[in-house]
């Protein structure tokens, strides 16, 4: 069994889509980003590209690689399903939580959790999304970023 943490945060904007878990939430106000931004989409990477020791998301989609410029992490997401399935690992589950003042995203769980779980080929029951607040503390408090946390368990095919 391997085991894999992510971490994300990006500042909010006026403008940009808020994309979180391939959702498109509506909201005045976006994630600054070279991709489409979506934090928990890269926290789930990260998370699954560590468990297999296999980097890191900057590593693979680089914010200078002009191919990445309003990717969407959905599809950042399959490329890493493709790299950790060439090492022979398969994911057990993903448990993840975002960190933001606003909008709530309760109503939006279920559909994130569907496309991560469609995304990645297992169950929707071996993934999990939270959501909280940084109950007023730091940009984040303030609704001036989004951050998410991510962890993966990764286990090798027989």
């Amino acid at each position: 069994m391997r085991v894999g943490i992510g971490y994300d945060i990006h500042r909010l904007a006026e403008g940009r889509k808020l994309i979180l878990g391939g959702v498109e939430i509506p909201s005045i106000r976006g994630p600054e980003g070279h991709s489409d931004a979506d934090v928990l989409l890269h926290a789930i990477c990260d998370a699954i590209l560590g468990a297999a020791a296999l980097g890191d998301i900057g590593q693979h989609f680089p914010n200078t690689d002009p191919a990445f410029k309003d990717k969407s992490s959905v599809e950042l997401l399959k490329t890493v399903l493709k790299l950790i399935e060439k090492e022979g690992f398969r994911i057990n589950n993903i448990d993840a939580v975002l960190i933001m003042e606003e909008p709530k995203i309760e109503p939006f769980k279920d559909r994130m959790r569907i496309i991560i779980a469609r995304t990645l080929s297992i169950a929707n029951s071996s993934v999990n999304v939270k959501a909280t607040t940084n109950e007023g503390v730091g940009d984040i408090g303030k609704g001036e970023a989004v951050a998410a946390y991510a962890t993966a368990v990764l286990t090798k095919k027989k």
